[in-house]
This record gives structure tokens, C-alpha cells and sequence, in this order.
């Protein structure tokens, strides 16, 4: 959300950045806040003038009884009284003039930075740079969910009869596999100097409504019926609730966290559910990165934040590229994004396996994050970040540590999770 004092003063700047995220349809929203606004002001000016006009004929009243001038008196309350009257008619259109106003804001879209590439979706999105080199090895690579099967590693066909398509059981060295990715990630994150949490798996609607707009809420969040509850699709969403109406002391920033979730997703949209593979899927676990520091940090910690995924699959042989998301490929509430995508030798090509995001100050606005600094209380600045996100870190991992042979290598990083073994198949 943005700071509505900006939109006052520019608003064909707010424009115009609708017009860069293709959504033309809102250009509406911002006369029709500009407008609400103004009359929402005037009400709550009347509001206070009426407050104190009351108050002054309040005094006049005890004066006029002192005296004994009741009909004075009795004039002077039936003023009272029209005036609170107008004052309740008009403290009434206050408080729906500001949901009016707030649930427009809402929707307005966080102003982008300006390095973001102008693009209408994800196909537009810019290539910034590769880390490791792409291999295709001189066998045919299986499909991930065949190599986990070869493994006895998954079960699909039990998982759908239990839950549905989207779900599935792990097992065995799989199973292991999967853990150690998520307990190695732990480890390297905390060893940048990330303090380690496990959230609450469930948030109440006002965090929601916090971390995310309307339409990832509309399509991702699972609630649970009868509960202003809804269960996490990231952790990064009880992560930054966390801070919610807080006043940080600003020695204190930034605050540089890493934490573990399952996650749930609905996945409603074009893209669907797979009846067969884990790359989308409505339940899966990951280790996620948060940091909410000073404004003019923001920058850096967002260059930090991707480093630390590319270096992680780096250190266990995956390549990989960062990959810049265009100004209509971004969530209403992000400044700016990069996707880390891992290389397929399978389909000899990259995929995504983790985002990056600077939210600038959208999210604490929302959630009333504020730092307390020297010069008064300012906003804080959230980023988030995937560590990794098995099982989709699996397919990647596995189809790039395959042999010839059906077994699968373990990196050296990865060997003292895995009991120390070199290979499992």
C-alpha cells in the first residue's frame, strides 16, 4: 500500500505506474480515492469543529444555571444537542469514507523501482546472469518423479486416494533427501548470521490483509472454516506478522531471519495442479529468508537475499541464473523482484525455484511496522527470499546429480546430513 500523502501530490505518478503494470483497470481507483479522501478530511475538520463547539457551549451551560437563566440555558442545550447530533451523522460518514479510501489503497499498486524491466508477464522477464555451467549428460535423464520412483521414494497413486491430486508421500532415502536439504539450508543460513525460527502455521485475516494483496490472497490461502484462521502459503507470512503494530528501536535493524513452514496453496489459476510431478502442489515445506531493515538498506539486503539462494545450489553442483521480473510479472505490493531458476538437464532448460523481493515499505504500512529512529518514527523496509523450497529443489537436484546407472550423487556439503553416504540408489 502506498503512502496516500504521495498519491495526493502526484497522482499521474500513481497513474502511470498502473499503466506500467498493465492494469488499466484500476486507473479509475485513484480519482475515486483522491475524492473520498477529500470529503473524508472534510468530514473529520467538521468532525473536530463541532467536538470543540460543543465543549464551549458545554461551559456556557454550567455559567447560565449559576446564574439561574434557565430558558438561556435551555436554548443553548437544544444547540448542544443539533451539534451532536450532526457530530454522530458525521462520525458515521467518516468511518465509511476510510474503509472507502482504505480498501481502494489496497489495491493501488506499490510504486516499482525504477531498474524494473517494463514488460506485460512472466515472458517478458529479463535474464540478468548464470552461475555454473549447464550440462546435458549423455544419457537420457527420466522424469523426477520416475527417478524418485525407481528409488522407492514416492507415492502418488496412495496420496490421491488419502487427499487428491496435489499431495504425496515420501519415503525412504527420498524422504531423507528431502529432510537434509531442508536441515543443510538451516545451517547455511544461520552461518550468514540468520537467526533461526519455526512461525505459527496459521494467521489471523489482519496479517493476511498485511503481507499480500487480495488477488494472491483469493488464490492461494486455504481458511479454516468457522476461524478468522488461514493456513501459511509461506512463512514469510507469520514472519512479518510477527512485527505487526510494533515500534522497532532502530539499533536494533535490521533483523535478518530464516525460517522453516510447511506451506498450502490453493494454486488456483491457469497453471493448475499436476496429476503426476511435485513441481505444483497444494502442501510442500521450505526455509525461507526475512529481513526488515532501514529504508536506505533495502538495496543491499535485496542483492544479499538472492546471493545467498544461488550460492546454497551452487554449493550442492545446481546451476543456476537470476532472472529479473518485468513490471507486470510483479505482486501489487513488491518494489522489485528476481526469480532464481535451477537448470533442467531433462528439459534443457531453467525453471524457477525460488523469488526475491524488496517490498520497500507496502508491508509495513499495512501492518503499522514502524523504527524508531533519532530524528522521530519512520516505516520499515521488508524483503523475503526462498532458501529452498523442497520438493521442487528436489527435481533440480536430482535430475543434476543423476548417474548413468539410476543412482543418485550427494555432494560433499550434503554427505553429513545423509549419514554420510556418497550416493543413495
Amino acid at each position: 500500500m502506498i503512502d496516500i500523502k504521495f498519491l495526493r501530490n502526484n497522482p499521474d505518478k500513481v497513474k502511470e505506474n498502473i499503466r506500467k503494470k498493465y492494469q488499466d483497470e484500476k486507473l479509475p481507483l485513484v480519482d475515486e480515492v483522491i475524492a473520498l479522501d477529500a470529503e473524508y478530511r472534510a468530514a473529520k475538520t467538521r468532525c473536530d469543529e463541532l467536538r470543540n463547539q460543543r465543549n464551549v457551549l458545554s461551559k456556557q451551560i454550567g455559567g447560565l444555571m449559576a446564574k439561574g437563566q434557565k430558558d438561556e440555558a435551555a436554548k443553548v442545550k437544544e444547540q448542544v444537542k443539533a451539534a451532536a447530533d450532526e457530530l454522530a451523522a458525521l462520525e458515521e460518514r467518516e468511518t465509511v469514507l476510510e474503509g472507502e479510501v482504505r480498501k481502494r489503497m489496497l489495491v493501488i499498486p506499490n510504486i516499482i523501482d525504477d531498474s524494473v524491466p517494463i514488460g506485460k508477464d512472466d515472458s517478458e522477464n529479463v535474464e540478468r546472469e548464470r552461475f555454473g555451467e549447464p550440462r546435458v549428460p549423455d544419457f537420457e535423464v527420466p522424469y523426477h518423479v520416475d527417478i524418485m520412483e525407481n528409488l522407492s521414494g514416492i507415492d502418488l497413486d496412495a496420496a490421491r486416494k488419502t487427499s487428491g491430486n496435489g499431495f504425496y508421500y515420501l519415503m525412504g532415502d527420498i524422504a531423507r533427501l528431502h529432510s537434509a536439504i531442508l536441515s543443510y539450508a538451516r545451517d547455511f543460513m544461520i552461518d550468514r548470521g540468520f537467526t533461526y525460527f519455526i512461525p505459527p502455521f496459521m494467521i489471523r485475516s489482519e496479517v493476511v490483509t498485511g503481507v499480500m494483496s487480495f488477488a494472491e490472497m483469493e488464490n492461494m490461502m486455504y481458511k479454516i472454516e468457522g476461524e478468522d484462521l488461514y493456513l501459511i502459503g509461506t512463512s514469510e507470512h507469520s514472519m512479518i506478522g510477527r512485527f505487526i503494530d510494533s515500534i522497532l528501536p532502530e539499533n536494533k535493524l535490521p533483523y535478518c531471519l530464516t525460517s522453516y513452514s510447511p506451506c498450502f496453496r490453493k494454486e488456483v489459476g491457469a497453471h493448475g495442479i499436476e496429476e503426476r510431478g511435485v513441481y505444483r502442489i497444494h502442501q510442500f515445506e521450505k526455509q525461507e529468508m526475512i529481513v526488515v531493515c532501514r529504508p536506505e538498506e533495502s538495496p543491499m539486503w535485496f542483492d544479499k537475499l538472492w546471493q545467498n539462494t544461488v550460492d546454497l545450489f551452487r554449493s550442492l553442483d545446481i546451476p543456476v541464473r537470476t532472472l529479473e521480473c518485468c513490471s507486470g510479472d510483479l505482486a501489487d505490493l513488491k518494489v522489485k523482484s528476481v526469480d532464481v531458476e535451477a537448470w533442467s538437464p531433462r528439459q534443457q532448460k531453467y525453471f524457477e525455484v525460488g523469488s526475491c523481493s524488496n517490498l520497500g515499505d507496502a508491508q509495513a504500512r499495512r501492518l503499522k511496522i514502524r523504527v524508531d529512529g533519532p530524528n522521530g518514527k519512520y516505516l520499515a523496509h521488508t524483503l523475503n527470499n526462498t532458501v529452498v523450497a523442497p520438493p521442487r529443489m528436489l527435481i533440480a537436484f536430482l535430475e543434476n546429480n543423476l548417474n548413468a546407472d539410476g543412482t543418485v550423487r550427494i555432494p560433499e556439503k550434503l554427505r553429513p546430513y545423509m549419514g554420510g553416504k556418497t550416493q543413495i540408489g
